[in-house]
């Protein structure tokens, strides 16, 4: 199956990159810089440069492409609406399938979440562009997958995915490794389960 990833660079973009080829996919990735995509050279790596605010350089490099997945992230320095900007892109292209990382506690989660953790992020200066990308992605049938705070390491043990309405009401949302957010990812991408909805990653 070939599947593109957006902001293939990042840690998280690289973490689905790394995976999908290890399940066997050949992987569209996508970066402002392909250069920084830290993976062995394969045939199945093809590496693209785009950056998400350039909407004629993401048409270019989406299409055709029927499976996206986004790793995209806010950089110091970035100007303001890269979410928003990449996730008009994405559904311009109209993929078959779209799988997008969003935050738990913005937007639809904001309500699972602990009311000291919806202040906090509140506070964050993304958060309004991080809800309009959200919005945009279900809007065009794509799964959301709300995470809570990003950790290094392997995928958690008994890790699953639920439907929003059925995440753990928390004081603050549990730590995920980007291991386990890029597993689940490539989980809906192969076999749908929350198309039009947000979905939350979750570990033991």
């Amino acid at each position: 199956m070939e599947i593109t990833v957006l902001g293939a660079s990042g840690a998280t973009g690289l973490e689905l990159t790394r995976q999908a080829l290890e399940r066997g996919h050949t992987v569209v990735a996508v970066a402002r810089d392909p250069r920084r995509i830290a993976l062995p050279e394969t045939a199945r790596l093809v590496r693209t440069a785009a950056d998400v605010q350039d909407p004629d350089a993401v048409a270019a490099a989406l299409r055709g492409r029927r499976i996206v997945l986004s790793g995209l992230g806010v950089a110091k320095g970035d100007r303001p609406g890269v979410l928003t900007a990449g996730a008009r892109a994405v559904a311009a292209a109209r993929p078959g399938r779209i799988v997008w990382l969003g935050a738990f506690g913005t937007g639809a989660s904001a309500a699972a979440a602990g009311p000291l953790t919806r202040t906090l992020l509140r506070m964050l200066a993304d958060r309004a562009d991080k809800e309009t990308a959200d919005a945009i992605i279900r809007d065009a049938g794509g799964t959301v997958f709300h995470a809570g705070p990003l950790s290094d390491g392997p995928p958690g043990p008994g890790r699953r995915t639920v439907g929003l309405g059925q995440a753990p009401r928390r004081l603050f949302p549990a730590r995920v490794s980007r291991a386990t957010v890029a597993a689940a990812m490539l989980d809906e991408a192969e076999r749908p389960g929350y198309a039009g909805a947000v979905a939350v990653p979750l570990q033991r």
